[in-house]
């Protein structure tokens, strides 16, 4: 556990306040669930909790399926980061943070597809990969009202996505979120 220097009271209803810049540097947002934790010497820990992290073995299943189909790159996210990554450079994506343009995306809650005059965006931050080389389309996971993650279909060398892809990707947004809600 690393220090940070903040302490912070707790109020008369047993609330406490997580300190901005600490939000900001988890990308913590109003509303946002988090999970909570103890352990044996009497801490207590917080966690940002995502509903689709749980289903990252499956979600990897999926894409390598979905990629083997498609024969594209197919990467699954939840609202923070790549946790599946199928028939690309994995190191490259898996567990990076996404970027605001894809969260910005999830955000419409429309699919977004580069075939459509639209301009490919960088999907994950930290990496050296050049996202404006492939069409994408992205398609976001809702579940019970909530975006909680996307999938994205990715083809390099000017391959243009057409519909199939428009609608293998919401098949499987829609699939994944089924799976959430049972």
């Amino acid at each position: 556990m690393k220090a940070t220097g903040i302490v912070r009271r707790i109020d008369d209803l047993g609330r406490v306040v997580v300190p901005k810049e600490i939000r900001r540097t988890l990308r913590i947002r109003e509303g946002d669930p988090l999970e909570i934790f103890t352990d044996n010497e009497g801490s207590i820990i917080l966690k940002k909790y995502s509903p689709i992290g749980e289903m990252t073995p499956f979600a990897k299943q999926y894409a390598e399926a979905l990629s083997s189909v498609a024969g594209h790159m197919i990467i699954i996210t939840d609202r923070d980061q790549a946790i599946a990554v199928a028939g690309g450079v994995k190191s490259e994506l898996l567990g990076k943070h996404i970027s605001k343009p894809l969260e910005n995306i999830m955000t419409e809650r429309q699919l977004y597809n580069t075939a459509n005059d639209k301009n490919p965006i960088t999907i994950v931050e930290g990496t050296d990969m050049n996202f404006k080389e492939y069409q994408q389309v992205i398609y976001p996971i809702i579940c019970e009202g909530d975006v909680i993650g996307s999938v994205i279909i990715m083809s390099k060398n000017n391959n243009r996505l057409t519909d199939t892809e428009n609608k293998l990707a919401g098949v499987a947004a829609l699939f994944l979120a089924r799976q959430m809600e049972s």
